[in-house]
């Protein structure tokens, strides 16, 4: 009989994880486990969502939600409903959820109440800074999980020191949880897709750039976005690197992160950022344009997760516009540093980068098969 899983994605980065897994499955263990994709519709954009599951070669997903933005609770708590009807109506043998958004704690309630094994695909990261949503999200989605897969060393240890047991043994429940530190999905993807890029994406060439000449620029996260200073400190920094440092800066812009810059910046300072000829502002990218940004820049100034991940992967470094950082690796071997909104940070950051040609970037995130090492465990083990 095959194992029947349900995958539950919502965020751009999710689908994209959830990619690896779809894959695993349909080469390798297609005989054994049958998989049910169930979007909820929490990113909703057109374009960070339909497009991906072609450009990708991701299943679609079986099930859409549609649920769309909303406040943090009333979004939580239609998601739960619906996943629920889904969970008893399909009865799978497990849930699988990833990361720390809303639908991955939604997925969580839901299955913890019906007695539902969940697995958590990037189980153990801890930023320790309970203001972030995620913290919160990941936390509880960890303690209610019976499988936990984490990327990294560190992430492993975080959940040992919160009290799960490496000597548990199979068949697992939630109160007697299996541990894992099974490298990196997103390595298995960048893997896979930086060839696809390669074939693909022709954005280098649409933009007029020169490969390894530019910086690549990401910015999207609340913290950045909706406080003036923090977004004041960071574009001023942008200015100062693009004008006194005379280096190109590409900035594919998030839709939130655009109606912020009009409503947040000074008017004086937004004129400027238009008007720099070495700030490029482009529309939001599709992921495998992503990676050819990320593949061909020479540097990555980011506050996305999944961004300081790839700037590792592709051995590019990396300055972090977060107080602290879930991969904490990146920063141990100095391939990445961590500046807030602090202008003096991020500037001697930018110059450390720019004249140090011998960065390390050792093998932290598994060999590129943490999906079919998931999977077999899955077989194994629920």
């Amino acid at each position: 009989i095959l194992m029947k899983i349900i995958t539950i994605i919502g965020a751009r980065p999710q689908i994209i994880k959830a990619a690896a897994l779809s894959r695993a499955i349909s080469t390798s263990f297609s005989n054994e486990i049958t998989e049910l994709i169930v979007h909820t519709g929490q990113h909703y954009d057109q374009n960070m969502s339909e497009v991906f599951f072609d450009e990708l070669r991701i299943p679609k997903p079986t099930i859409n939600l549609n649920i769309g933005s909303g406040s943090h609770g009333k979004q939580t708590a239609l998601m739960i409903e619906e996943i629920e009807k889904i969970l008893v109506k399909e009865q799978p043998k497990a849930l699988v959820v990833y990361g720390d958004t809303n639908s991955t704690l939604a997925g969580t309630i839901a299955a913890s109440k019906i007695h539902i094994p969940i697995i958590h695909i990037e189980a153990g990261l801890r930023s320790f800074n309970k203001r972030m949503p995620e913290e919160i999200n990941r936390i509880m989605c960890d303690h209610a999980s019976t499988l936990l897969f984490s990327p990294t060393k560190s992430g492993y240890q975080n959940l040992i020191n919160e009290g799960f047991k490496e000597q548990n043994k199979s068949p697992f429940t939630s109160d007697r949880p299996g541990i894992y530190h099974c490298g990196d999905v997103m390595y298995d993807n960048s893997l896979y897709f930086s060839e696809l890029s390669a074939k693909t994406s022709t954005l280098i060439e649409d933009l007029d750039l020169t490969k390894n000449k530019f910086i690549l620029a990401t910015v999207h996260r609340n913290d950045n976005t909706d406080v003036k200073e923090n977004l004041t400190a960071i574009f001023e920094s942008f200015i100062n690197i693009a004008k006194n440092h005379n280096e190109t800066i590409v900035l594919p812009l998030h839709p939130r992160t655009e109606k912020m810059l009009i409503s947040v910046l000074a008017n004086d300072l937004y004129k400027e950022v238009l008007s720099n000829p070495n700030i490029k502002i482009i529309e939001p990218v599709s992921f495998l344009d992503m990676i050819a940004l990320e593949m061909h820049s020479k540097m990555i100034i980011t506050d996305s997760g999944g961004v300081q991940k790839e700037a590792f992967f592709f051995k590019k470094p990396c300055i972090i516009l977060r107080e602290e950082t879930e991969w904490v690796e990146l920063v141990e071997c100095r391939s990445a540093k961590i500046v807030g909104t602090n202008k003096s940070f991020f500037i001697e950051a930018y110059l450390e980068f720019k004249n140090n040609s011998s960065l390390k970037f050792p093998k932290l995130f598994g060999d590129g098969k943490a999906a079919e090492f998931i999977c077999k465990q899955l077989l194994k083990s629920i």
